[in-house]
C-alpha cells in the first residue's frame, strides 16, 4: 500500500480508481506489452480467456490466475519496463491535481495489475493509496503464481472498506470510478458511482456515465457545471464512415454480389487488425493507421481498438445469413439507426434510459426515424418499423455483446420471423 502524507485538514472524501480502462488503457499492458515474447499460442490464450471474462462465463480470479501462469520466468523488472511503456489515459493528472487541490483522498485498486506497478501509477498521480496484487517470486524471477486481497472474492471492497475506516470517512463521502463489472461489488460503499466507458451492467448500476474524457468526471464529482459537450473532429468522422455503411446494400445491388462483398469486408477486416498490431508497434500501416487515428476516439488511440471489427462482422453476417432485403434492412439499421442514435445523442440528448445511463430517449429516437426510413428503401413499411423498433430497442440496452454486432443479429432475426 502506499500512502502519501497526510493532510491536516479532514478531507472532503474519497475517490476511488480501477486503474486499468480508468488510468491505463484496457487492452494493451497483458495482451500486447507483456506477450509479445510469449509467442502466439500463448497470446490467443490469454485473448480468449479475457473474453470468456468478459462474457461472463469464467471468475476474474480464475481469469487472473490462468493468465499469470502464462508469464512464469519473467523478471519484476522485465513486467515494470513493459509497464513503463504504457501510456497513462489523457487528463489523469490534471484530474489527480484538482482533486487533491480540493482536498479529496485518492486511491487506485486494481486486481489485474502487480502491486509495485499500481504503487508506481500512484506516485506518479501522486494518489494517497495503492492497491495491487502480489506476485510470487524466488530471486526475482515470477513463479507463476499470483495472491492478494484484491483478487479475492469481494477483496476490492474489503480494500475500499479498509481506507475508508484509515480516514474516517463513511460510504456517504465515497465516490467509485470504475469501467467493468469487478467493481460492482464497491458500490455499495459509495454514495456515488461513476462508469467510465463502462461495461453493460455498469451502465446500468452507475450514477453517471461519462464516455469521453477523465476530466469530465470533475464537475460530477466537485458539483460544478458541466462543460456543453460538443462533436470532436475524430467523433464526426468515426460516424461518417458508420454511417457511410448504409452504401453496402446498394454496392450489393448494383455492382457486386452478397457474397463477393462479405468477402471483401473480411479482407479489409484482416488488414485493418494486422494495421493495428502495427499501431500498437509505434509504426504507420498505409491508409488503415491514418484512417484510424483520426477516426477514433481518445482512448482507442492507446489501445486496440475493437469496435469496426464488430461493425464489420455485424455487416458480413447479415449479408450472409439473411434473405437479402432482410439482410439489407439490418444493415440499414445498425448504419442509420445506430449512426445517428450516437450523433443526436451526443448532441441533444439529456433523458437517460434508467437500464443504461450511456444512452439517452432522444438519440434512440432519433435512430428509429432514420432507421424506419432505410429500412423501408428494401421492405414495406410495417416491417421497416419491426426493424427500427427492435434495432432501438436492442442499441438501448446494457448488453455484454458489441452493439454493432448484436443490432443487426437482432434486427435480421426479427425480420425473419415475420415472414414465416
Amino acid at each position: 500500500m502506499y500512502n502519501t502524507k497526510s493532510q491536516t485538514n479532514k478531507p472532503k472524501g474519497l475517490v476511488a480508481f480501477d486503474v486499468e480502462g480508468v488510468l491505463l488503457p484496457k487492452r494493451r499492458y497483458i495482451p500486447f506489452e507483456v506477450t509479445r515474447k510469449l509467442g502466439f499460442s500463448k497470446f490467443l490464450k490469454i485473448i480468449v480467456l479475457g473474453l470468456l471474462y468478459e462474457l461472463g462465463l469464467v471468475s476474474l480470479e480464475t481469469t487472473l490466475k490462468k493468465i499469470y501462469i502464462c508469464l512464469k520466468g519473467y523478471t519484476i523488472n522485465d513486467l515494470q519496463h513493459l509497464y513503463r511503456k504504457l501510456p497513462v489515459i489523457p487528463n489523469s493528472e490534471e484530474v489527480f491535481k484538482k482533486l487533491r487541490k480540493n482536498r479529496w483522498k485518492t486511491a487506485l485498486i486494481s486486481s489485474g495489475l502487480p502491486q509495485s506497478i499500481v504503487q508506481e501509477l500512484a506516485a506518479k498521480l501522486k494518489a494517497d493509496y495503492a492497491f495491487g496484487l502480489e506476485l510470487k517470486t524466488v530471486n526475482g524471477v515470477f513463479t507463476g503464481a499470483i495472491a492478494g486481497t484484491v483478487i479475492e472474492k469481494n477483496g476490492k471492497a474489503t480494500v475500499l472498506k479498509e481506507i475508508l475506516r484509515r480516514e474516517q470517512l463513511s460510504p456517504q463521502d465515497c465516490t467509485i470510478v470504475a469501467d467493468d463489472r469487478n467493481n460492482l461489488q464497491m458500490f455499495p460503499y459509495a454514495n456515488l458511482k461513476i462508469g467510465f466507458n463502462p461495461d453493460f451492467m455498469l451502465s446500468a448500476k452507475s450514477d453517471h456515465i461519462v464516455t469521453g474524457n477523465l476530466n469530465e468526471i470533475l464537475p460530477i464529482i466537485t458539483k460544478t457545471e458541466k462543460p456543453k459537450s460538443s462533436h470532436s473532429r475524430n467523433r464526426i468522422i468515426r460516424e461518417i464512415i458508420h454511417i457511410g455503411g448504409f452504401t453496402v446494400p446498394f454496392i450489393c445491388i448494383y455492382l457486386l454480389n452478397r457474397h463477393s462483398m462479405a468477402f471483401l469486408i473480411f479482407l479489409t477486416t484482416l488488414l485493418y487488425i494486422m494495421s493495428e498490431f502495427t499501431r500498437i508497434e509505434g509504426k504507420n500501416f498505409p491508409i488503415f493507421t491514418p484512417i484510424t487515428t483520426r477516426a477514433a476516439v481518445k482512448l482507442e488511440l492507446y489501445e486496440f481498438a475493437t469496435a469496426p471489427i464488430f461493425y464489420a462482422f455485424g455487416i458480413i453476417i447479415s449479408l450472409l445469413i439473411f434473405p437479402p432485403q432482410v439482410g439489407y434492412a439490418s444493415i440499414a439499421t445498425l448504419t442509420l439507426g445506430d449512426g445517428f442514435a450516437a450523433t443526436f445523442g451526443k448532441r441533444f440528448g439529456k433523458a437517460r434510459f434508467p437500464f443504461n445511463k450511456a444512452k439517452n430517449i432522444e438519440g434512440s429516437f432519433c435512430g428509429f426515424i432514420f432507421a424506419f426510413l432505410g429500412a423501408n428503401l428494401f421492405i414495406d413499411p410495417i416491417r421497416a418499423f419491426v426493424a427500427a423498433i427492435t434495432g432501438m430497442v436492442v442499441e438501448s440496452l446494457p448488453t455484454p455483446i458489441n452493439d454493432n454486432l448484436i443490432v443487426p443479429l437482432v434486427t435480421g432475426f426479427a425480420l425473419t420471423l415475420t415472414l414465416i
